[in-house]
């Protein structure tokens, strides 16, 4: 159990949620395990029922079909798709005024990260730079093969197409650095795919800006 529990740690973990995107993409892993769990002990339940009301008048088979195989799922699969649809409107892009957008390409096997907003749109490779607690959606496409961008502390995956532009939305809460890997296999380096976002407090992303040569 000890040894099953240490994978849920780490600085890949999406149990350990640093942004707004990220603790929701958690809260409905919860909710799925929650519904999991009534799910099966349902069934466990109802193959034991007829045991111990066997001296008793056991429910009908009909029963059974209808009410463990129909109502008892469908009610529980009818919340988790609730929770579901709720929690993947929070993770879209909204198109708001004053999101920081940041354009991301992939290639085997790297990340080169450009600020449009920045002169000459300044780039960055393997460290994507964002602000603490405020907003900012990824444009992420592929130079050569379907990659997929993934920074599991602040925010779920989305997938890097050539010829293709995805677009994502994520928030740090806190300032620091956050790993991300490419989750989709990529050849043969797929594994030394990896990037860092650094999120900076408002007055260290101020000076990173200048020294790209940004004004305010």
């Amino acid at each position: 159990m000890t040894l099953a529990l240490a994978g849920c740690g780490g600085p890949l973990s999406t149990l350990a949620p640093a942004g707004e995107a990220a603790q929701a993409i958690a809260t409905l892993w919860w909710v799925m395990l929650a519904g999991s769990v009534v799910i099966f002990l349902g069934v466990v339940g109802a193959s034991l029922l007829p045991l111990v009301l066997r001296r008793w008048s056991a429910p009908s088979a009909r029963a059974m079909l209808i009410g463990g195989g129909l109502v008892f799922p469908g009610v529980v699969l009818l919340a988790l798709l609730v929770a579901a649809l709720l929690v993947g409107d929070r993770l879209s892009p909204r198109g708001e005024p004053g999101v920081l957008r940041i354009e991301a390409e992939a290639r085997q096997w790297a990340w080169t990260f450009q600020y449009p907003d920045l002169p000459g749109q300044a780039a960055t490779e393997g460290v994507l730079h964002v602000p603490v607690g405020r907003p900012f959606e990824v444009q992420v496409t592929s130079r050569d093969v379907i990659h997929s961008f993934w920074a599991p502390r602040l925010g779920g995956k989305i997938d890097a197409i050539p010829g293709h532009t995805n677009v994502i939305r994520l928030q740090a809460d806190a300032p620091g650095i956050y790993r991300g890997q490419c989750a989709e296999f990529c050849g043969n380096a797929h594994a030394m795919m990896d990037f860092v976002v650094q999120a900076h407090s408002p007055a260290d992303y101020a000076a990173w800006r200048a020294a790209q040569g940004a004004t305010e």
